[in-house]
């Protein structure tokens, strides 16, 4: 009986002392794990912003040079109007005495 308490006991120890040194580490490790995603979030909106421009430029200077009297109006990104919410029939009720 001994020997099962002072296992349970040891582990119990152990138990703590992992939870105390993963929390040291964390306060060191976190910071910059957490500051290389920021970075890398950063860097890959910059560059999709890059492509989104470079993308418009082009189709700005492909339409402008070869359809000079032509307009062209995209309508496949245009908002559709919303529908109003059909509730139901409108009863008109009538009092019975």
């Amino acid at each position: 009986m001994q020997e099962a308490s002072f296992s349970g006991l040891r582990f119990i120890i152990g138990l703590i002392a992992f939870y105390y040194i993963m929390k040291f580490l964390a306060r060191i490790f976190l910071p910059v794990l957490v500051k290389k995603a920021v970075e890398n979030a950063s860097e890959n909106f910059q560059r999709q912003q890059q492509q989104y421009q470079q993308y418009n430029q082009g189709n700005t200077w492909q339409n402008t040079n070869n359809n000079k009297d032509e307009i062209i109006i995209n309508t496949a990104n245009a908002k559709n109007p919303r529908e109003t919410k059909k509730v139901g029939e409108y009863v008109d009720y009538e009092e019975i005495d």
